[in-house]
């Protein structure tokens, strides 16, 4: 697998991704907190920025900067034997970054004291599963936006 390198020092369009996976296994508190710290190290060193969400096993996410370093991270996303079921909802290029002050913001979804979150009731009464955002990614956007607003 490559390794990640760091951004390149000229700055263009970057790239946005939203990627939908499910876990190997349901993830205990301490494994989502070391993923967390890896995760934010690794995009801190390569100019990544998002956000990621996680709820009973599925993770939703969104990948933006310098398109080389973007891509090769969703394909170790990928490729990790932490994911399973991975899909890439949408793709495009920005001259501003959605998240450009995160390295990775983070939510875990089952976490019951979120639902006072203004939206946050909308999307869970629905199953958070990539066959729902793959049939409509505006919904993801929705969502990602949502908790960005009010992290």
């Amino acid at each position: 697998m490559d390794e990640l390198s760091p951004p390149s020092r000229s700055r263009g369009t970057d790239v946005s991704c939203s990627l939908h996976n499910t876990a190997s296994h349901l993830l205990t508190k301490a494994e989502l907190q070391a993923m967390l710290e890896e995760t934010r190290e690794t995009n801190a060193k390569v100019g990544i920025t998002g956000i990621l969400l996680y709820k009973d096993g599925t993770f939703l996410q969104v990948l933006e900067g310098d398109q080389e370093a973007v891509m090769k991270l969703a394909s170790r996303v990928k490729e990790h034997h932490r994911h399973k079921d991975f899909q890439m909802l949408l793709r495009g290029t920005s001259e501003h970054r959605l998240f450009a002050d995160w390295s990775v913001g983070f939510r875990d979804l089952t976490d019951n004291s979120l639902k006072c979150i203004l939206g946050f009731s909308d999307f869970l009464n629905t199953p958070f599963t990539g066959v729902e955002f793959s049939a409509n990614p505006a919904d993801c956007m929705k969502l990602l936006l949502s908790f960005k607003k009010n992290m």
